[in-house]
């Protein structure tokens, strides 16, 4: 069992209520907890003896016949699996079936596994990040896959203008940018979208409340005509109808049309009070 707090730590007594709840409804199950609530949402309260190594240990996660590899600690920060991601799963893993599939800022892969799992002709897995890439091959050797996901570590920026057929220039401004692999123009029938909320590289800017387009137009481009592309955003305070009209605004700039919207819903265990759930997702038909 993993808590984490985020505004404000657990005093002893509220942990030792969720422990007791636990422990009483789920006999042997260990709680691990995670202190995120300082600077940086790093983890910031250490564990020592039986708890460490609870928290470290390698555990394996079952989801819609899946398997992934989990741990309660790691040198991250996040969870490697996103539980209220999987409406997203299960939706590509219904329709992934012979088509190609690009999954961008992937982190530890599990839409590319379940995009596999669910039959795609070929998956590539986009992410910067090296350790969440490693977890991602982790997790494909855990499962049976008729087709293996391949991954690829690049900052997303120069790798998704490159198959959409855009420049990256190795000179921008004077200034000579980091090394990214080379790639052709390459066109993918479902591309999965599901950008952190701000991040800055000397590519780009990733920021999901002022500038959206920034990655949905590259990604966009990387979609085949008659493909799908599905969104992610993860803020609450994007509200879903102004944010879809954006997109569609979006893409005519970019000489394209969204024929139809179908938004994903994150599943009873994530309940919002309002109806404006904070982790939005909409699949467009292009």
């Amino acid at each position: 069992m993993l808590v984490q707090s985020f505004h404000a730590p657990l005093d002893a007594g509220a942990l030792s209520v969720v422990e007791g709840f636990y422990g009483g409804a789920l006999p042997g199950c260990a709680v691990v907890y995670n202190d995120r609530s300082g600077a940086g949402s790093r983890v910031g309260n250490p564990l020592e003896g039986e708890a460490l190594s609870a928290a470290m240990a390698p555990r394996v996660a079952r989801e819609m016949g899946v398997r992934y590899r989990i741990q309660a600690r790691h040198s991250g920060q996040d969870p490697w699996l996103f539980l209220d991601l999987r409406a997203g799963r299960r939706w590509v893993m219904a329709r992934a079936a012979g088509r190609s599939v690009l999954n961008l800022f992937a982190y530890t892969g599990g839409v590319g596994l379940v995009a596999a799992r669910g039959g795609a002709s070929e998956v590539l897995n986009v992410d910067f990040a090296a350790s969440s890439l490693a977890v991602a091959e982790e997790n494909a050797r855990l499962n049976e896959l008729a087709v293996a996901p391949r991954c690829l570590q690049s900052d997303v920026f120069p790798a998704v203008r490159q198959l959409a057929g855009l420049s990256q220039p190795e000179v921008v401004r004077g200034r000579r940018m980091p090394p990214f692999p080379k790639l052709g123009q390459r066109r993918y029938g479902l591309v999965f979208l599901d950008p952190p909320r701000l991040a800055k590289s000397p590519f780009g800017v990733v920021d999901l409340v002022n500038d959206y387009a920034a990655v949905f137009k590259p990604a966009l481009l990387a979609t085949a005509e008659g493909g799908t592309i599905v969104c992610c955003n993860n803020v609450a305070g994007v509200r879903p109808d102004e944010w879809l009209d954006r997109l569609r605004r979006s893409a005519a700039k970019a000489g394209r049309v969204v024929r139809d919207a179908e938004w994903i819903t994150p599943e009873e265990d994530f309940p919002s009070r309002d109806g404006q759930h904070p982790l939005k997702m909409v699949a467009l038909g292009v």
